[in-house]
């Protein structure tokens, strides 16, 4: 039987950190960077040897910002890494050079074994083991070592596992080792403990090897009784997927066809893949998905700045910027594709906003469908401006290039913005814009252009003439345009008048 660890899925926060950390600092291969096959606007990254062979890989699902979960029953603990026992010294003196947190060395099960935190906090072990050794160039801990399953089930647990091909070996405490002809899972049975929540920096999943489909037919059969076990074509593999007693998510998952199937190992990792069902929005798709450079690669910095944002440049730029605002329930990406549409040459800048009701992201609090937060909203304006003066100055961005595009909340906050800080946003698309500013200032707009784009039957268009008024009187230079049939929603129409009103203003 085909046994031990195929793969092992965890979440990060923050992409290039990720990849500074397994292929910078570790010096693991980057084999495979795909769009999710659950969620293709989801990136996710595997790393491995250099043949992106099973036993060897870790994947990432980047949630980008994301909030840090949290390690308990039910779930993968740490994930260890196999390098020769004498480099466990080097490894150590190499984490405190680089400020990485670093725990032992410690023994266990009698190998020494050296803790590290990856950027997110998950603990990632270096395990020092004498029938593996390391990438011969890189020195890279190039295969997995085991995994810690955390338990209130201990028994049942160790009992299932052994479905895999795992035997059970000793114990040490409160943990038993098993076994397969690879590598090991320890069962540490922790009862009482809380339980794991998903977020940053906690394991997903481990998945086990399968000779072939066939063996993934007949596990799934096996596991009647055990709750829904669904079966999924991710490419590279096939796989089910199973709670085992204690709660933690496994996987079964092919050998074949590999991660060579749609690159040669060669040039494994360098091509961002989007899956087959995906293919008609390939385009948005890279521009959604977070960008990241490679640690020998030259980058552009991120900017600390009062917002989560997310910056894109296009591989031909005019030096123009597009900083756009999402509306409620979306994220600093969701406009990233009607921009580069209405720009192609320009910088893309897009922001989250701060204020969140029941995890929907918006610009400011409101206290009912027609009425805002007035304070909420001159304090957001005012953040919102010192990070347009931060990412000027971080960024170099050119002032008199920059044009501000916002859909429905994001664009409710940018012509707040206009009347509380004139000048500050000199250029404008607003899309399914509504006046929020109950007592609004009269200021001086004159320097201002925008494009204020309507739908007819907007159910939350009321305020909308408001706006529109605010900005005559203050002087801007204002094309309003009301598409007839149109709701809320955003449409080709929209992308047309969005288009030809920048041609002409940025002219």
């Amino acid at each position: 039987m085909t046994s031990g660890i195929h793969h092992v899925t965890s979440i990060t926060a923050g992409v290039q950190a990720n990849v500074d950390f397994y292929a910078g600092f570790l010096g693991l291969r980057l084999v495979k960077q795909t769009g999710g096959y659950e969620d293709a606007e989801q990136l996710h990254l595997f790393y491995g040897d250099a043949g992106g062979n099973p036993g060897t890989l870790l994947s990432f699902l980047v949630w980008e910002a994301a909030g840090r979960g949290r390690t308990g029953l039910g779930q993968v603990s740490e994930v260890a890494l196999s390098v020769p026992p004498a480099q466990i010294g080097t490894w150590l003196t190499k984490a405190l050079q680089a400020g990485i947190p670093a725990e032992g060395p410690t023994q266990e099960f009698g190998e020494p074994v050296l803790r590290l935190k990856d950027p997110d906090g998950m603990i990632v072990k270096l395990v020092g083991h004498e029938d593996v050794t390391s990438d011969p160039i890189a020195g890279a801990p190039i295969r997995i070592r085991g995994v810690t399953l955390l338990t209130d089930q201990a028994e049942e647990t160790a009992a299932f596992i052994t479905r895999f091909g795992y035997a059970r070996g000793a114990r040490s405490g409160a943990v038993e080792r098993m076994v397969s002809e690879t590598d090991v899972v320890d069962i540490r049975a922790v009862g009482g403990f809380v339980p794991s929540i998903p977020g940053a920096g906690v394991p997903d999943h481990v998945a086990f090897r399968a000779a072939d489909i066939d063996a993934v037919r007949k596990m799934r059969l096996s596991l009647r009784g055990f709750g829904d076990t669904p079966v999924h074509d991710r490419k590279y593999f096939v796989s089910l997927y199973v709670r085992e007693p204690g709660g933690a998510l496994i996987e079964y998952a092919t050998d074949a066809p590999g991660m060579t199937v749609d690159e040669d190992a060669e040039h494994l990792g360098r091509t961002l893949m989007i899956p087959p069902g995906d293919v008609a929005r390939a385009d948005d798709l890279r521009l959604i998905l977070p960008q990241f450079v490679m640690p020998d690669e030259e980058r552009f910095p991120p900017r600390d700045l009062p917002f989560i944002h997310r910056f894109h440049r296009p591989a031909e730029e005019d030096g123009s910027t597009l900083i756009l605002l999402h509306g409620s329930g979306g994220n600093e990406a969701d406009l990233m594709p009607i921009a580069h549409r209405i720009a192609p040459k320009a910088a893309l800048l897009g922001l989250r906003g701060r204020s969140s009701e029941e995890g929907v992201n918006r610009w400011f609090r409101r206290l009912d469908a027609n009425r805002f937060d007035q304070a909420d909203i001159r304090s957001e304006a005012e953040a919102f401006v010192g990070f347009v003066e931060g990412a000027i100055r971080g960024y170099g961005l050119d002032a008199s290039k920059i044009t501000f595009a916002g859909f429905s909340n994001g664009a409710n906050l940018l012509g707040a913005v206009m009347q509380l800080y004139p000048g500050v946003v000199q250029r404008a698309i607003l899309l399914r814009a509504v006046q929020v500013l109950d007592e609004p200032p009269h200021p001086d707009l004159s320097a201002t252009s925008v494009l204020v784009i309507e739908g007819e039957k907007d159910p939350w268009g009321l305020r909308a003439p408001a706006l529109l008024e605010a900005l005559r009187a203050g002087g801007a230079d204002l094309r309003a345009e009301t598409l007839a049939g149109e709701g809320h929603e955003l449409g080709q129409q929209d992308l047309n008048l969005a288009r030809d009103w920048y041609s002409g203003a940025v002219a």
